[in-house]
């Protein structure tokens, strides 16, 4: 069985580790020449809440060769339709195309690859990429848990992914992946967006009353989104933090502001890759996050104004117009 990670930042590279650590050989692909030949040269150095070194076989996309049974794409969704056409001619025909991104990727990549080829996947673990050859884990290795699933009726075969997701934790199969997505959104677009506004880590902001305000306040947006579309959020790790988070009173709003920093406690350390994107002067995931809530909101009638908002002073970073500070976090109380 061939297998491949297409796209080698923090979590592919990690997936990458922990899998030559269990003795699975696996392709690690990545256009980041620099992190390739580090890979190549000393393996993959993990630290962290993990301490360990992995060989790897570490290619550029253009070296890929043959058929994958398995291909798990880890890159960012704004290169997806073009991503998705080149590695159709290098998955099996009854192979399948496992994606850990976040937001609702599988219906696009459906439409080019075919429903029986596309399986998602949803993480619940964080690790960021700190130099060349080298990831640190910012959640514990027992918490390192996998939900994958389909929306599709016409389901992809998933016993070989979970035979290889189960190498690094834990693999659930959910049968409401498509709530699985949503309570994973939910989070994402509370924190991660923020976190790239402000350069604070996800435990920074649920500690902090004026920030934990507005990730509470784009939480609840979200959920509301969801559910007005008929989607029952699903548990994460046998929580029900889409229940025990949202509010629709005061007293509510109270628990859930209790609660905030409880929740992150395991994802505190956590940068979004938002905040390394926008730093480095590159286009961020924000549609995938903001635009979503925001475009289902319009369709169901749900208000998202904190969401809106954010989306706008992240498209101020883009266009160099604002810098990334804990300060622009006063534009949600001007």
């Amino acid at each position: 069985m061939r297998v491949a990670i297409y796209g080698a930042g923090a979590m592919g590279t990690a997936m990458g580790a922990y899998f030559a650590r269990a003795g699975k050989a696996v392709d690690v692909i990545c256009r980041n020449r620099a992190h390739v030949s580090a890979m190549r040269k000393s393996g993959v150095r993990i630290s962290g809440t993990d301490d360990f070194t992995a060989e790897v076989n570490a290619l550029l996309p253009e070296e890929m060769e043959g058929r994958y049974d398995i291909i798990f794409l880890t890159t960012k969704q704004l290169e997806n339709d073009a991503t998705a056409h080149f590695l159709d001619a290098f998955l099996s025909e009854d192979g399948v195309l496992c994606t850990i991104q976040n937001g609702l990727p599988e219906y696009a990549l459906a439409e080019i690859l075919g429903k029986r080829r596309v399986l998602g996947c949803v993480c619940s673990w964080g690790a960021s990429l700190v130099s060349p050859g080298e990831v640190v884990m910012t959640s514990s290795p027992e918490k390192i848990e996998f939900q994958i699933g389909s929306p599709f009726d016409e389901k992809a075969p998933s016993e070989k992914v979970r035979e290889i997701l189960s190498l690094m934790g834990r693999v659930a199969e959910e049968a409401n992946f498509l709530g699985a997505r949503w309570t994973k959104l939910i989070i994402n677009n509370a924190f991660s967006p923020l976190s790239g506004l402000t350069g604070l880590t996800f435990g920074q902001i649920a500690r902090q009353r004026r920030f934990r305000r507005i990730a509470q306040g784009i939480f609840n947006e979200s959920a509301a989104v969801c559910r007005a579309l008929g989607v029952k959020p699903s548990k994460i790790q046998g929580h029900d933090a889409v229940g025990l988070l949202s509010y629709n009173n005061p007293f509510k709003r109270a628990f859930s502001s209790f609660l905030f920093p409880v929740a992150m406690k395991n994802h505190s350390h956590i940068l979004s890759g938002m905040y390394y994107d926008l730093s480095r002067g590159k286009k961020c995931e924000v549609e995938y996050f903001c635009g979503i809530v925001s475009s289902f909101g319009d369709k169901v009638g749900v208000d998202t104004p904190l969401t809106d908002k954010m989306s706008g002073l992240i498209g101020e970073i883009e266009r160099g117009e604002r810098a990334i500070s804990p300060d622009s976090i006063q534009a949600f109380y001007s």
